[in-house]
């Protein structure tokens, strides 16, 4: 496999892929991409790696060949429950699961393999080909991003020892936003606290944040250079980006993708003296902290669940808590967009995207209920239809589009991997 995989890499054969790898501390998350018609062959995800049982989930997609009316034709999916020791078994797992379940690699051969990889830091500002000394300032960086760094080169390391005769990529959630001026990442620290420390906002998200605004361009057909875009990806962890003619000028995560927005399970902003508090008047040390602000806060914190479709469901019901939650969310949404609006001067289109984004109808109507002002309409009946695909949910008199777009990473990440190799 691995000299078909080198040969691809050389001819650029035409039904060479790429493969797309997110790492996680447990898990091993994958996508197999044919970049020629940007569709996915393949996908899946290993879990509770090191764990007594692991869990493997595999899909092969049936794709009709070029020219034919319907792009695809069926998904074989496959799971199964075996101990899986580290991710250099993780990797043999997903090998075999292509092998026994397709598509078969002989025939979609990896030209090249595609990582996402956190945090880069001030130093990684694009897509960069992995090599021994990428990999250590991937691990130093790791200082920033403990739990996702480690777990990105963890799956870097044992992807080189499988895919040896070919190129790795790695795309950075922190790239898309190293345009960001300084007046937008400076935090008003001690500069040499800050400096020593590397303390600045550096946003996440990134990713996705390019993929969907160069979408939104292209969809309505405009120049993207020439478009002020706010951007709202909202999932479990959630994020807002002001893009400026591509480039990103403002965005809510910082320092980590602890900060902005209401979350699943964060709390979004909270001013840091409520920490010296809890530390003083609770007790509470740095390890409980943390774990309080990043998993036991946000609509888990205030309604004891963390999915939106259980806070509408709890808020439809009467609930008081879920109520709360939901109108907190909100608001941090409008304070957000309001900001940001006024960042870029006015705002030519508004974008939803994520799990929440794009399937949860209340929170976007409310979320620009108050935007009036601006002449943001939505289009009531549009904006109830569910539908795959991009669309547009705003009134055609509206003053700013407003749309919602399924993110898709693993496609950007194999865009980005192409570009470099």
């Amino acid at each position: 496999m691995s000299t078909a995989a080198a040969r691809a890499a050389r001819d650029g054969a035409s039904r060479g892929s790429v493969l797309v790898i997110n790492s996680g501390s447990s898990s091993l998350k994958y996508s197999l991409i044919d970049p020629s018609r940007e569709v996915e062959l393949g996908s899946g995800l290993i879990e509770r790696i090191g764990q007594d049982a692991g869990i493997v989930s595999h899909t092969a997609r049936v794709v009709a060949e070029p020219g034919e009316p319907v792009p695809t034709i069926l998904d074989v999916r496959h799971s199964e429950e075996r101990p899986i020791a580290d991710h250099h078994e993780a990797f043999a797992v997903m090998l075999a699961q292509f092998a026994e379940h397709g598509p078969d690699l002989a025939d979609h051969p990896p030209m090249a393999v595609g990582h996402r990889v956190v945090h880069g830091g001030a130093r990684f500002f694009e897509p960069t080909v992995i090599t021994s000394l990428v990999e250590i300032n991937i691990e130093d960086l790791s200082v920033l991003a403990p739990l996702h760094n480690q777990a990105n080169l963890a799956g870097i390391r044992a992807a080189r020892a499988a895919f040896r005769d070919v190129p790795h990529v790695a795309v950075f959630d922190t790239a898309f936003h190293q345009t960001l001026s300084p007046a937008a990442y400076t935090y008003a620290l001690d500069a040499a606290v800050a400096r020593e420390h590397r303390i600045r906002r550096y946003g996440f998200h990134g990713t996705s944040h390019k993929y969907v605004s160069e979408a939104a361009a292209s969809f309505l057909g405009r120049d993207l250079a020439r478009l002020r875009q706010i951007v709202l990806h909202l999932g479990n962890g959630a994020s807002m980006t002001a893009v400026d003619g591509g480039r990103s000028v403002e965005t809510s995560m910082g320092f980590t993708p602890l900060e902005g927005l209401v979350m699943g399970t964060r709390t979004g902003d909270i001013d840091p003296a409520a920490l010296f508090h809890l530390s003083r008047r609770a007790g509470l040390d740095t390890d409980e902290l943390d774990e309080l602000l990043n998993k036991r806060s946000g609509l888990l914190g205030l309604a004891g669940r963390s999915d939106m479709r259980d806070i509408l469901a709890g808020r439809a019901a009467g609930e008081e808590a879920a109520t709360l939650a939901y109108d907190v969310y909100v608001h941090r949404l409008r304070a957000y967009l309001g900001a940001y609006v006024a960042q870029l001067g006015g705002v030519d289109v508004i974008v939803f995207t994520a799990g929440v984004g794009e399937n949860a109808v209340d929170v976007r109507a409310d979320a620009l209920a108050t935007f009036g002002f601006l002449g943001v309409k939505l289009d009531a009946e549009r904006n109830g239809t569910r539908g795959r695909g991009i669309r547009r949910i705003s009134s055609d008199d509206s003053a700013v589009e407003v749309l919602v777009i399924p993110t898709d990473e693993e496609l950007e990440i194999a865009r980005q991997t192409l570009a470099v190799i």
